[in-house]
């Protein structure tokens, strides 16, 4: 079994990309994995790995190596839930990380229903509004929102993702509603946090319009109070504002431009092979909560 426990530790310093990473997801010492590959690398009588102060690699020899036990130990896995009759039983640390306002607002009251599932698993959800470096940082798996572009990375898509222009009544009264999108230069606009363009899909197909306004935070959740309370006008996701859409609080103007389809929530997550059972359960969950028609949409 020890032998088994260390082709387990190479395969995840291979999809992590670094010792550090994979002890951190092994809950293991960096010096214990490197003592442990060593050791692996003793019992082949070939080098796997070449390792600098900077980056690892897989020499020739551990890329056919790995290329044929990440197929073996995800067997293994399978196995041994299918004979204990325990599929859905996980145990371990599960590190995920999400946006924050949308990790509080439809993450976190939904992670009860996942922990009663899973009573032996632990969860450590980290939110931020930064990518985080889901390799270098020892994450399972990370939520984001957004277009997604080619990467080493492999991504689950969870839902889509709706973002709208709106503002309060109250602001509509006093300044009149945009008819074109020309007019947004007339109101009072505010700027996402990020300080990104409005990528909108029109009638006249895709456009960056780039908001100027008075308010300039590095918070989602500043900007989405702000245009609650009447301040301007807004691109908003509808995961974050479908509620105050809903009960009339906020109000769609320029229904004819939305947010580009492209835009998603996704599931990213480090390698395709050898998935650990934890991280495929905890994005099925996810995946059958919100599904292609999002609730928030309903």
């Amino acid at each position: 079994m020890s032998d088994l426990a260390d082709l387990e530790i190479f395969a995840r310093v291979v999809s992590t990309g670094s010792l550090s990473a994979a002890g951190r997801a092994l809950g293991l010492s960096p010096a214990v994995v490197s003592k442990r590959l060593r050791r692996l690398e003793e019992r082949l009588g070939t080098r796997l790995l070449q390792r600098t102060t900077r980056q690892i690699s897989l020499t020739e020899a551990g890329h056919g190596f790995h290329e044929r036990i990440v197929g073996v130990l995800a067997g293994i896995e399978e196995a041994e839930a299918f004979v204990s009759g325990r599929s859905g039983s996980v145990r371990g640390m599960l590190r995920v990380s999400a946006p924050t306002s949308f990790g509080r607002m439809h993450i976190a009251p939904h992670i009860g229903g996942f922990m009663e599932a899973h009573p032996d698993l632990t969860l450590h959800l980290e939110l931020t509004d930064e990518f985080s470096d889901i390799v270098g940082d020892g994450f399972d798996v990370a939520i984001r929102i957004g277009e997604l572009t080619d990467s080493s990375l492999v991504a689950k898509r969870l839902a889509p993702v709706r973002r709208v222009l709106c503002a309060a009544p109250g602001y509509l009264a006093r300044r009149g509603a945009p008819g074109s999108l020309s007019a947004l230069s007339e109101h009072v606009c505010l700027p996402p946090h990020n300080q990104d363009g409005w990528r909108l899909e029109g009638p006249a197909g895709v456009i960056t319009y780039r908001p100027a306004g008075p308010l300039v935070t590095n918070s989602s959740e500043v900007i989405r109070e702000a245009v609650i309370a009447g301040l301007g006008i807004a691109l908003r996701s509808t995961w974050d504002v479908g509620r105050e859409l809903k009960d009339g609080r906020l109000v769609q103007v320029l229904p004819q431009y939305e947010s580009s389809k492209n835009v998603l929530l996704s599931a990213v997550y480090p390698s395709r092979q050898f998935l650990p059972a934890k991280v495929r359960l905890f994005i099925d969950y996810l995946a059958d909560l919100y599904g292609p028609s999002p609730y928030w949409d309903r």
